[in-house]
């Protein structure tokens, strides 16, 4: 999902004239972390690898993501559906705890190069208006992204927490049908809604400090703590919602299919493309309002001109 950026390669395949990066900055960027325009960039960037890769990888590496948030996930029922006198006592610590664990699904991901919708719903519209890439190649690859996380989540959810009866018996199988109640039934269309927004603004700053930080024990310190803020809070992320709540569904909870779709999917996914933007628009606007993407800007143009130069710095990196 998330490809390790520095100065060296990210001057290669762009333009970096017009931008605001001083000397000072570089310098300071030679330490542990990049400086929040070079990340701005590196996000830029990824996107067009993103978007220059064929659709069948990034399908499959969307599948993978959606299996690999969907063990954190897990590991939040776990905790949480088997602490009920604790839950009972001191709902507070539960959800904190829960949500401490959980943030291990995205580290995976983004270490190893996956594909998560809600990190794409801020790089892509980026990219899109700095003209890296064209205006379809947004809604392009968040479907197949969208596809490819929920057929990894279903296939966790059915394969590896349902009929290896990891989830069937209670106190477990209890929790996720009474969660699916609080998650999905109670709370009104509006209110899924905004707590997308929140959640996806928190995910996308862990990407943000992911992306920014140098090596790998950073990269996970600061990609842990805004996805424990998100879970512990109980904003919506809707990929991780398409392995609980679906579980809870195949284990016979009130909540429908139907029900699913109309009012937990579509509402956590419109607040989750809003809380990407608001990341991704306000990072165009301080660190890239003079920014060029220079032989990049036509993504299909540089696609053709491949075929007789090979491949480009940003494919090689995809």
């Amino acid at each position: 999902m998330l490809g390790y950026a520095t100065i060296s390669n990210l001057a290669s395949p762009l333009d970096l004239s017009g931008s605001h990066i001083t000397t000072t900055t570089m310098s300071i960027s030679s330490a542990l972390t990049l400086t929040p325009a070079e990340v701005a960039v590196a996000l830029v960037e990824q996107a067009v690898a993103k978007h220059n890769t064929r659709l069948d990888k990034t399908f499959f590496k969307a599948v993978l993501a959606g299996v690999m948030l969907s063990f954190g996930g897990l590991l939040d029922l776990i905790i949480s559906g088997g602490s009920p006198g604790l839950t009972t006592s001191n709902p507070g610590i539960v959800k904190v705890l829960g949500g401490l664990v959980f943030p291990v699904g995205l580290v995976m991901i983004v270490l190893q190069g996956f594909d998560l919708l809600t990190s794409n719903l801020m790089t892509f519209p980026m990219a899109a208006l700095k003209r890296a890439i064209p205006w379809w190649g947004v809604p392009l690859n968040w479907i197949v992204v969208f596809f490819g996380n929920l057929v990894g989540s279903l296939f966790f959810a059915a394969i590896l927490s349902k009929y290896d009866g990891l989830m069937v018996a209670d106190p477990y199988a209890s929790y996720v049908r009474s969660f699916a109640i609080t998650k999905a039934i109670t709370p009104a269309w509006y209110q899924i809604f905004l707590r997308g927004i929140g959640c996806n603004w928190l995910v996308c700053i862990a990407v943000w400090q992911g992306i920014g930080a140098k090596e790998t024990l950073s990269k996970i310190i600061a990609i842990w703590f805004p996805v424990w803020v998100f879970v512990a809070c109980g904003f919506d992320h809707v990929i991780a919602n398409m392995f609980s709540l679906p579980l809870s569904i195949m284990l016979h909870s009130e909540l429908t299919t139907d029900l699913y779709i109309r009012k937990s999917l579509i509402a956590a996914l419109i607040g989750n493309i809003i809380g990407g933007l608001f990341v991704g628009l306000p990072a165009v606007y301080f660190y890239l309002d003079d920014w060029h993407a220079g032989g990049m800007r036509d993504a299909e143009e540089a696609r053709i001109e491949r075929k007789d130069s090979g491949p480009s710095d940003s494919e090689k990196s995809a």
